[in-house]
């Protein structure tokens, strides 16, 4: 088993492997992670472990609110997750590699990371000015006829993008051609369908490729056939994820 011990950067979404993710860092204690991160010289890795929020909040309450106007704001590494931080997030997150991180003159942090490997998280430590995590790297195995679900996926997928345009009242944009080797392919489908973080996390902590592909599979044409019988859908930007507050 191999372990590493990272930096901890708990979110309200699920990052996987291979995808961008943009981070507007401000709250104090991700501001102390990334300074620390940038101690690392450029041509190493400057890495961090993301893991989806099970029970807690992403940002910590900074000033008295709702019930209680008087309550005193939670403060430190693990404040919003309770008195066990590691029953707040779920078990399977995934490294990110910063490849930019820039600070702005207020302090902040523009960051820009690239999901690489999934890990399962093992313990949580919160002594220091952010929360840091014992973690161990998971494999990806290919499991059981992963090519022909990755066809299979990849023909679902541009049918539920078609449908997604139409509901829309859009033209599908070309864009790049979508990769076929199944394990990036699951991973991009899984980070771009429309779908909430307990049915991402599932995707994520997939046994293996197989079995991620034939769930997505369930998935794309379940979705397909629910927006092919809506009339429209919600002016709200569907196909972009917002970038983290933090």
């Amino acid at each position: 088993m191999t372990t590493v011990r990272l930096p901890l950067f708990p979110l309200n979404s699920v990052l996987f492997p291979g995808l961008v993710l943009p981070l507007n860092v401000f709250e104090e204690r991700y501001r102390a992670m990334m300074r620390e991160l940038l101690k690392t010289p450029e041509e190493e890795p400057r890495r961090f472990a993301v893991v989806a929020i099970r029970d807690g909040h992403e940002v910590a309450l900074s000033a008295p609110g709702l019930p209680d106007r008087t309550a005193v704001p939670d403060v430190g590494p693990a404040a919003g997750f309770g008195d066990d931080p590691v029953k707040a997030f779920h078990a399977v997150g995934c490294v990110a590699d910063a490849a930019t991180i820039r600070e702005r003159a207020d302090g902040t942090f523009e960051v820009l990371a690239t999901g690489t490997t999934r890990v399962r998280l093992l313990s949580v430590d919160a002594s220091g000015p952010y929360l840091t995590a014992e973690l161990e790297e998971l494999p990806e195995e290919a499991g059981d006829e992963s090519g022909p679900l990755a066809e299979g996926v990849l023909r679902a997928f541009r049918q539920y993008q078609k449908r997604l345009a139409g509901a829309r009242e859009r033209s599908l944009s070309s864009g790049a051609d979508l990769p076929d080797e199944p394990s990036v392919l699951s991973y991009l489908v899984a980070a771009a369908v429309m779908l909430d973080v307990p049915t991402k996390q599932r995707l994520l902590q997939a046994p293996d490729t197989a079995s991620r592909l034939r769930d997505e599979l369930k998935i794309l044409r379940a979705e397909t056939a629910i927006i092919r019988n809506l009339p429209s859908l919600p002016a709200s930007e569907l196909t972009r994820g917002p970038t983290s507050l933090n």
